[in-house]
């Protein structure tokens, strides 16, 4: 950009080129490489507790129960499974920061979306597109099962008999609560955190700034996960079966609740330990992603 500087009569006007700031490109791999990171420190961090909710949600049994199933299974067990979690939520989060970024500001700078219909839009887009990673989440249900202990020895074997037995359509079992799932809870976390980001004032002491981040990211994730618990309640159910006919939602979520006592109440069972690992899974991810943006950017 050329900026001319008017002199004195007689004088040749001055000329300076002033460099313009670099675009950012609309498809930005940092985004990527911070929700990947972020998900690789919370699934490391979180996943004992997963094995838990995750027995409470399958049995309906009390957090006493579930943690006594672990531990009498013993330390041999208790990261069996984590390597599916591992892979499909560190390329899901990369998917889900990245395609959010690189949806969201077309749509603001090129198109002039509202800024809300443009973050419900990209945040429903990238919640599509992780569930392109669903094999991941049906082989981590079924190794987390204690009914499946002997059947499928690690993730590599449980793909390979799941496919050979009923073919690939089997590992998408369960997509349609899925897909309900990922692109409205992608949406509201995106504009409620954004909304927080903007809102909460700025932190002078490095500390304080990150336990804001942390609680921030942590509050939302709870109250968003505890929002669409019944969906990963009638996941699980619907996962935890290999072969046979393909239930739709209302068939599993009726199985839930007439197997539940007939208790609404029942089918939350698990959703106050499900609520705690939200709290600090989403507390450190979104304390690891703004450190690592700092690092990318």
């Amino acid at each position: 950009m050329a900026i001319v500087r008017a002199e004195p009569t007689g004088v040749p006007p001055t000329v300076t080129t002033v460099a313009n700031p670099p675009a950012v490109p609309i498809f930005c791999w940092r985004e990527f490489a911070c929700g990947w990171g972020a998900a690789f420190v919370n699934i490391t961090v979180t996943y004992p507790i997963y094995k838990m909710i995750f027995r409470q949600m399958l049995h309906g049994v009390q957090l006493t129960q579930a943690f006594g199933q672990l531990r009498s299974e013993g330390m041999t067990y208790l990261y069996r499974g984590i390597f599916p979690p591992l892979a499909q939520k560190t390329i899901s989060l990369s998917l889900m920061f990245g395609v959010y970024d690189s949806t969201r500001r077309p749509l603001v700078e090129y198109c002039h979306v509202n800024p809300y219909t443009a973050k419900t839009v990209a945040g429903m887009v990238a919640g599509t597109f992780e569930a392109m990673l669903m094999p991941f989440e049906r082989v981590q249900t079924l190794l987390a099962d204690a009914a499946y202990h002997k059947k499928y020895r690690n993730t590599h074997h449980a793909f390979k008999i799941i496919i050979m037995e009923n073919g690939i359509k089997e590992l998408y079992r369960g997509l349609v609560p899925v897909l309900w799932r990922n692109g409205p809870s992608n949406a509201m976390f995106f504009v409620l955190r954004e909304e927080a980001d903007s809102r909460l004032p700025k932190r002078v002491s490095i500390l304080s700034q990150r336990t804001q981040e942390f609680v921030a990211g942590a509050c939302i994730g709870a109250f968003i996960s505890s929002l669409f618990y019944p969906l990963n309640v009638l996941k699980v159910t619907m996962q935890c079966r290999v072969g046979g006919p393909y239930d739709s939602m209302w068939t599993a979520l009726m199985h839930v609740y007439n197997e539940r006592d007939r208790r609404i109440r029942n089918v939350y069972k698990g959703v106050s330990m499900n609520c705690t690992r939200a709290f600090f899974s989403w507390g450190i991810m979104n304390t690891a992603y703004e450190q690592l943006k700092k690092v990318f950017y």
